[in-house]
């Protein structure tokens, strides 16, 4: 064969291979079998995962016909029990506490323990979940989830002895996802007020358990239940109780007496409800309601004629999921941090043509300062808390940050923890570890200290924040709830804490 043959015998053969490549390359798809997506509305609806229209296409169709959504009684019912109320006269009434520090003076705090840990005054079980309890005149507020009865229970014990006093329940179903519960209640004298996980706010009377009203965020506002369910803590400030349902309203005011709404701030841009509570703050000489929202941050008027009007607003920082509330530090800074890679912001206010505007003075990245689902503490002028599981070689450390944003010390290798509460007790503070274990550390901006150290929970996922009231700690699992006697005198009065 000469060598023009072969060469006309070599091209054939790679005309044939295209062809062939071609041809299997461009032959129509085997029949794919038409499968039927059923919608599970309700739990989709709850964890905030229902797209605004369905989607149907050659391979899936979704059923379009959305069912009416069952309306939550959320009187539900109420259920009595033999619990009396404590003889205990401190108060710690909402999330982070009286005056939202996360802190309180006294009494001192035992600071050697047995290896048992302080002694247990007494335990409960409770339902799986986040939910963190309140303390005020002698009892325990917990919002928890019935899986019995599918919906959320505010569960009120008597804080001496840990007995049930009262418990109100309404059906509002949900899938675990984490458990269930994440909130805690806000109570006064006279109210106490409750999100539950699909955004129903429920107020009623703190001593007897009378219903007063309820709002179904999601029904009413258009309010998108966030990943995981909400996390949103209430607020009460005279008599009002404050959310942020993030739907048609960013925020709104709600009197606490009757459910009449009695402000609301628009939310033209349809701004999201995080995991972030709304704190209360002066900045700039004016009362604020300071919020992080999914897509920004916003600080609403809190008092005056234009009560609920936005002073300022800022999108510096937006983060899809921020567990942390805002931290005001002075009248005219507020910190903010997240986790999932968010890091943390320092925001300064400032007038500009006679209106407040918030500008970013530093940020940090997370392997530098974040905290993933807790509020850092703020203490003679510096930050304490327990750094995400991404931060790099300071990973679930406790560390300590000035207000410059300096890392000052951490608690180091040896010295880790996970995404479980911490508060300060004058002098001291506590960290609770995922796994029930208490520790006891001394407040100093000059380094690490470790008084103390015992397991005093057994289960998993120790995570919901706790409350300190008359010296009386309250802490809990994924399924138990525990309070501790950690007075430094246990021989003290009940009321040792003076009105703390």
């Amino acid at each position: 064969m000469s060598q023009r043959q072969l060469t006309l015998v070599m091209i054939l053969v790679v005309v044939g291979m295209a062809i062939g490549f071609l041809a299997i390359l461009l032959r129509p798809p085997a029949a794919v079998l038409v499968e039927k997506r059923v919608t599970d509305y309700p739990a989709e609806r709850a964890a905030g995962t229902l797209p605004k229209e369905p989607v149907a296409t050659a391979a899936a169709s979704v059923e379009s016909k959305e069912p009416a959504a069952e309306k939550v009684d959320i009187a539900g019912k109420l259920a009595t029990f033999d619990g009396k109320p404590g003889r205990e006269t401190g108060s710690w009434p909402r999330f982070r506490g009286k005056d939202f520090s996360n802190s309180v003076q006294g009494p001192a705090v035992l600071e050697h323990w047995p290896d048992t840990g302080p002694p247990a005054l007494w335990r409960t079980k409770v339902g799986q979940g986040y939910a963190g309890p309140v303390a005020h005149q002698g009892r325990v507020f917990l919002l928890d989830y019935d899986e019995k009865e599918e919906g959320d229970s505010l569960r009120v014990f008597s804080l001496t002895d840990g007995k049930e006093i009262w418990r109100r329940t309404y059906k509002a179903p949900i899938k675990k996802n984490h458990g269930y519960s994440r909130t805690v209640p806000a109570v006064t004298d006279d109210y106490v007020v409750t999100i539950g996980p699909r955004c129903i706010v429920m107020c009623n009377r703190p001593s007897s358990g009378e219903f007063l009203w309820g709002i179904d965020l999601v029904a009413e506002y258009g309010t998108e239940v966030p990943l995981w369910y909400t996390g949103q803590c209430p607020l009460i400030d005279e008599g009002i109780a404050v959310v942020a349902p993030g739907g048609k309203n960013l925020l709104m005011g709600v009197d606490c007496a009757t459910g009449k709404i009695l402000w609301e701030t628009p939310n033209p841009d349809r701004w999201g409800m995080s995991h972030s509570s709304v704190v209360p703050a002066t900045l700039l000489g004016r009362k604020t309601y300071v919020y992080c929202a999914k897509e920004g941050t916003v600080g609403v008027a809190a008092d005056g004629v234009d009560r609920g009007q936005v002073l300022w607003r800022s999108t510096a920082w937006a983060h899809s999921v921020t567990s942390p509330s805002p931290l005001p530090v002075d009248g005219h800074r507020v910190f903010v941090t997240a986790g999932y890679g968010g890091g943390s912001m320092m925001l300064g206010l400032k007038e500009v043509n006679g209106k407040p505007v918030a500008e970013p003075l530093y940020e940090l990245e997370k392997a530098v300062f974040s905290c993933e689902q807790h509020t850092p503490l703020a203490f003679q002028d510096h930050f304490f808390a327990v750094l995400p599981k991404d931060a790099g070689e300071f990973r679930a450390q406790f560390a300590c940050m000035n207000l410059d944003g300096k890392i000052v010390w951490t608690s180091g290798k040896t010295e880790r923890f996970g995404l479980g509460p911490f508060l300060r007790a004058g002098d001291n503070m506590f960290i609770l570890d995922d796994d029930g274990t208490l520790s006891l550390i001394k407040s100093s901006i000059t380094g690490y200290q470790r008084l103390a150290r015992a397991r005093v929970l057994h289960g998993r996922e120790a995570w919901a924040p706790m409350a300190l009231v008359d010296g009386r700690l309250l802490l809990r699992d994924f399924e138990e709830m525990v309070c501790l006697d950690v007075r430094a005198n246990q021989e003290l009065t009940l009321n040792g804490g003076k009105g703390l």
